[in-house]
């Protein structure tokens, strides 16, 4: 009996300190928090979650979802065909007077890509922007897959982004 009454004070000892520790332990440290940023240096865009991530030197600036071209599996092979590039490509111009509310220019085609459409008879693409919803849609983000390869955001997304973004962020886009 004695031992039967030890070991049930040794349990509830043990209880009452695992709870102390787990309320009064010390905590993990927290992820550091992100520079104030001016600027972002990395564009990660992933089709599959349909989300756009902004970094400075790693640090998330800002996620945003996304909406990609009408048909986004795979990567884009030739013009028409509704699909978004993949790789990793480089902001190479802004156009404030877009049709559609502000755009960041993304440089595909890529040698590579000319090469394999050339090879297949067809014409690579071109003209893929990150940009906003189109001229005169000013309240609304419109739904689902729409653009014909591009990838679009909200007009307040992009208006943020477009203020971080500088000719020469590396865009990395995945499946």
């Amino acid at each position: 009996m004695r031992r039967a009454a030890f070991l049930l004070v040794l349990i509830l000892a043990a209880g009452v300190a695992w709870v102390g520790w787990q309320r009064y332990g010390p905590r993990p440290l927290a992820p550091p928090m992100a520079p104030a940023a001016e600027r972002v240096d990395h564009i990660l865009i992933e089709k599959s979650a349909r989300r756009l991530t902004a970094t400075l030197e790693g640090a998330v600036v800002m996620h945003t979802d996304i909406a990609l071209g009408f048909a986004p599996d795979g990567d884009k092979a030739r013009e028409g065909d509704g699909k978004t590039p993949e790789g990793v490509f480089t902001i190479n111009r802004r156009n404030p007077q877009s049709a559609f509310h502000l755009s960041l220019g993304i440089d595909y085609p890529k040698p590579e890509d000319i090469a394999r459409a050339k090879a297949a008879g067809v014409d690579p693409g071109g003209d893929i922007f990150i940009h906003g919803q189109p001229n005169g849609i000013t309240a609304l983000t419109l739904p689902g897959d729409w653009t014909a390869g591009c990838i679009a955001v909200s007009n307040a997304e992009i208006a943020r982004l477009w203020s971080l973004t500088p000719i020469g962020t590396t865009v990395e886009i995945r499946p």
